[in-house]
């Protein structure tokens, strides 16, 4: 195998220059008070508990949160012209349901928080926490079976990859 056929099949994560994708992986699950009903937000949390007034929060007992991301995915995430793309995956019983959001990077995005991530479909930057802006979505869109399976409390995995 000669080297450039190497470096076409390495993982994209491998390789945080150019045009590559940085990719990073959040593991959660849903709870009881799930409602994602949220027309303009969602957002996932550190925290393991959720009222019903967190209408935006679709996973809890996040295991990372942005402060744990790769200073190049927090970079790349600062570029007005990267595509952030959030891959919601819930495995229920009635079987894996995968949405994906597509929002966009920000200057203003600086990705340190320690306790919870925001996409939202503004261009508003808030804080520490926003992951992405100008989301095509937000907790409201989501199918209704995986926001049930997120009320059942099952797993559910966020993939953030940017480019």
């Amino acid at each position: 195998m000669s080297d450039a056929e190497s470096e076409q099949d390495a993982d994209p994560d491998d390789h945080p220059s150019g045009d590559e994708s940085l990719v990073e992986i959040v593991h959660a699950r849903g709870h009881e008070n799930v409602t994602a009903k949220h027309a303009s937000t969602f957002e996932f949390t550190g925290d393991d508990w959720l009222t019903p007034a967190g209408d935006c929060i679709v996973g809890v007992d996040a295991d990372r949160t942005p402060r744990d991301f790769s200073a190049e995915f927090r970079e790349a995430c600062q570029d007005p012209n990267a595509t952030v793309t959030a891959t919601i995956t819930v495995e229920g019983d009635g079987g894996t349901h995968t949405e994906t959001i597509v929002g966009r990077g920000d200057p203003g995005l600086a990705l340190v928080d320690d306790r919870s991530m925001v996409g939202r479909t503004s261009e508003y930057t808030d804080d520490e926490r926003t992951i992405l802006v100008d989301a095509e979505t937000a907790a409201a869109g989501l199918d209704r079976e995986l926001v049930a399976a997120l009320a059942g409390g099952a797993d559910v995995e966020l993939r953030l990859e940017v480019h």
